[in-house]
């Protein structure tokens, strides 16, 4: 489906502008074709711009242009292969064929925490930036998409005013990006907002005009995209303000199963009771086993470290606890799993050895291959720290997995991995492992106990099959 773009007049008070490269619309640029970019310009290029995605890896370009998303993402791979066909869509290596291709330049690389610190590492916005200014021969609008420090937009600005001739009016742009993995395509083609951060009445009314497709869609389907116009330093804070409350609430109800493991109670029906009150909510209360994925973790503790920077470090000290709270529940699964097994722990932990273990998930979250920062990876090597022989089944990590942590053993399927195991966890959910049978699978193993750190089984269920069950903050 693609949308026409309309000959229609832009939103009252953005004022109408004429793309530099003379086309009817702009055309746009993606340059890192990760996660991000890649989601971002097929997307795009479905919503009918002229879309060219730059990467310096020649690898990842070959197979996006011979139709291969390089990520698992639900439906992208059909927009891909349906938008190169329509000819609305390419990748380049060629930074030079990108500088002349796009009027809209959006900047999609990775901001990793630093190898020496809680900071981000902006050596990929950098290295971008100066390359892409280097080659542009006319105006254009360079938009910082990546999650970033605040201050970043005013140094990427500075950057480009040491590489470009003054009269070429290159102007710098900053519009955040909100997917969920698992969700992406549909976070791109209908977002619950757009935030632009902008400095002339020409950069607004370019960024209109290349998220224009989003607005035509949206009158389409009869909806509302909310669009919030503001400062540099506003839209660079709105990702990481969102991603730090995010993080916190997934904290509070962790630490709440703390408590409820200590006192007896469910920390399931507490959430549940809580989440009926309209000014909490029941998103992101579900216990478990806690965030990771390439956002939520680095982009806390680059924030916390961006405002020690800014002398506003006491503001964000509760991040760090947030973060503590996080990676407790990490070995607390290790702990139930002792428990289970009956071996007690001493001064460096539990002894697993002679065990075995099924892990169920690698990946940070269900519908996704991920597995940066992810808790279920993270688990497993714990486990097999302690002594435990680990078999790992993931639906779509397994290669990713397989390559962050050599050591385990990976298994082709479920039934592999829980065959003969002494205890089976369940780390990510899945609904291949929701809707397990757990009579089936207790036929499998050796011992018949579960841990089921993402509170995604039906405790019930697998008690009447006879398995010994454990969730967190569940009595």
């Amino acid at each position: 489906m693609t949308i026409p773009y309309p000959n229609t007049q832009p939103m009252p008070g953005i004022a109408a502008v004429t793309p530099p490269s003379g086309a009817a619309r702009p055309r746009v640029t993606f340059l890192g074709t990760g996660y991000l970019g890649a989601t971002y310009a097929i997307c795009y290029a479905e919503l009918g711009y002229e879309v060219l995605g730059f990467d310096v890896d020649a690898d990842k370009i070959a197979k996006l242009n011979a139709g291969k998303v390089p990520i698992h993402e639900p439906g992208l791979d059909e927009l891909l292969r349906r938008n190169l066909a329509a000819g609305r869509l390419r990748f380049s290596t060629d930074i030079a064929e990108t500088a002349d291709f796009g009027d809209v330049h959006f900047i999609c690389v990775g901001t990793p925490q630093r190898a020496d610190g809680m900071g981000a590492d902006l050596s990929y916005v950098e290295a971008s930036v100066t390359s892409l200014a280097q080659h542009l021969t006319r105006k254009a609008l360079i938009v910082g998409k990546s999650t970033v420090p605040v201050g970043t937009a005013e140094w990427v600005e500075q950057l480009v005013g040491k590489h470009t001739p003054a009269d070429l009016g290159v102007e710098v742009a900053w519009s955040p990006e909100f997917l969920q993995e698992g969700f992406a395509v549909d976070d791109v083609l209908r977002p619950n907002r757009i935030v632009v951060g902008v400095k002339s009445e020409w950069a607004n009314g370019m960024l209109y005009a290349a998220h224009k497709g989003v607005f035509d869609l949206a009158a389409t389907e009869d909806r509302e995209v909310p669009l919030v116009v503001t400062d540099f330093a506003t839209a660079e804070l709105v990702k990481v303000a969102a991603n730090a409350f995010l993080a916190t609430k997934i904290s509070f109800i962790n630490a709440m199963a703390e408590v409820c493991e200590a006192s007896g109670g469910d920390v399931t029906q507490l959430a549940r009771a809580i989440g009926y009150d309209p000014r909490i909510g029941n998103r992101f209360l579900q216990a478990g086993l806690g965030f990771g994925g390439a956002c939520l973790p680095k982009d806390i503790r680059a924030f916390q470290a961006r405002a020690q920077e800014l002398g506003a470090g006491e503001a964000l000290r509760f991040l760090h606890e947030v973060d503590l709270i996080n990676l407790r529940r990490r070995t607390r699964v290790l702990q139930l799993a002792a428990d289970l097994l009956g071996r007690r722990s001493g001064p460096a932990g539990p002894d697993l050895s002679g065990t075995r273990i099924a892990v169920l998930g690698a990946t940070f979250k269900p519908n996704t291959d991920d597995v940066r920062d992810a808790p279920a990876l993270a688990v497993a090597a714990l486990l097999q720290k302690a002594g435990a022989d680990v078999h790992v089944y993931d639906p779509q990590g397994m290669e990713n997995a397989r390559r962050a942590v050599p050591e385990l053993t990976y298994e082709p399927d479920m039934t592999g991995a829980v065959t003969d195991a002494d205890l089976v966890c369940v780390l990510t959910e899945w609904a291949d492992f929701r809707n397990a049978d757990p009579t089936v699978l207790g036929e499998l193993v050796a011992g018949r106990r579960v841990v089921d750190a993402r509170n995604c089984l039906d405790s019930a269920l697998w008690t009447q099959a006879g398995w010994e069950y454990r969730g967190l903050g569940r009595p």
